[in-house]
């Protein structure tokens, strides 16, 4: 049986005061249980390369890709991003970004990839937001088209917060699809409009999200043939995450991640997947919710 390629580094790892919303080592948490799972040896592990700055400037006004690469960010933009500027996120924010490209190479190969990271949906063309410097998915969607890998790019945003930064850089651009299902009552509170938007309200449990998640990916490919899929399975969308509103159980996002995998499969269509959002005072115990996809990964593959 084919391997599934994971993308890590042990870089991604940032660090943040013990009070902090935003887990800084639920990644190193996050690949040592990818390590130890019983399903190991179907996966190839492959460290993530820093990214090329032409490639960054495409998606990303250059000055302010300059004022990160140089840590000088104002006190605003910090406010913004939300996590302290240190030499470790300046070297993450750009390894993380041709991480989540280096997944999606390997996904046009093997029909599925997983990267143990990204998901930075809320970094906008000229500013950082809500954890996130620099958009990941954007970056990807956009280089994959400029380097002629594909023509035709879904971005599935499942994390419980609209990718108001993705539709934001990718507003326009030919080729792009971005698809967003989040909480209508969270952050971004102003909403962005992107190709196809599904707000549900706050306390949505499992059976109501799963069946608009099938209606909605049958609308999508309706409208919109993708060569890739760029999905970002956010673990924020589970009762028990302290920045969601949602109230799906485990098995229910297991059930979300096998459905959409398995949607793709059956249509021959290569998927990416990220990590993105997902927060809790433990960093072992978000790490074990962000193992869903890579479980379901195997389940489908």
């Amino acid at each position: 049986m084919a391997h599934i390629p994971i993308i890590f580094h042990p870089d991604y790892d940032i660090d943040v005061p013990i009070t902090h919303r935003f887990n800084g080592e639920k990644f190193s948490h996050l690949y040592g249980l990818l390590r130890d799972f019983e399903s190991a040896n179907r996966f190839e592990f492959t460290q993530a390369a820093p990214v090329s700055f032409a490639d960054v400037r495409r998606t990303h006004d250059q000055p302010y890709v300059k004022r990160v690469s140089m840590g000088d960010l104002s006190k605003g933009e910090l406010r913004q991003i939300n996590l302290p500027m240190t030499a470790r996120l300046i070297k993450r924010s750009f390894i993380a970004l041709n991480g989540t490209y280096v997944t999606a190479k390997h996904a046009l190969e093997r029909k599925i990839a997983c990267h143990a990271a990204g998901g930075t949906h809320h970094a906008h063309f000229a500013f950082g937001s809500g954890f996130c410097v620099f958009n990941d998915l954007a970056f990807t969607a956009l280089n994959l088209r400029h380097h002629g890998l594909a023509e035709r790019v879904l971005i599935l945003d499942l994390d419980v917060h609209q990718g108001d930064g993705t539709i934001d850089i990718c507003d326009g651009q030919k080729g792009v699809y971005t698809c967003s299902i989040h909480c209508a009552d969270n952050f971004p509170f102003v909403k962005r409009c992107g190709s196809f938007d599904l707000a549900l309200p706050s306390g949505t449990e499992d059976r109501a999200y799963l069946n608009a998640l099938h209606k909605a990916l049958d609308h999508v490919l309706s409208e919109f043939m993708p060569q890739i899929v760029l999905y970002d399975a956010g673990v924020d969308v589970s009762h028990c995450d302290r920045l969601g509103n949602f109230k799906l159980s485990h098995e229910g996002i297991l059930e979300r991640d096998r459905h959409v995998l398995s949607f793709f499969k059956c249509r021959q269509i290569p998927v990416a997947t990220v990590i993105g959002g997902g927060y809790s005072p433990s960093n072992a115990e978000v790490a074990a919710r962000h193992m869903s996809c890579f479980h379901a990964a195997c389940d489908v593959h």
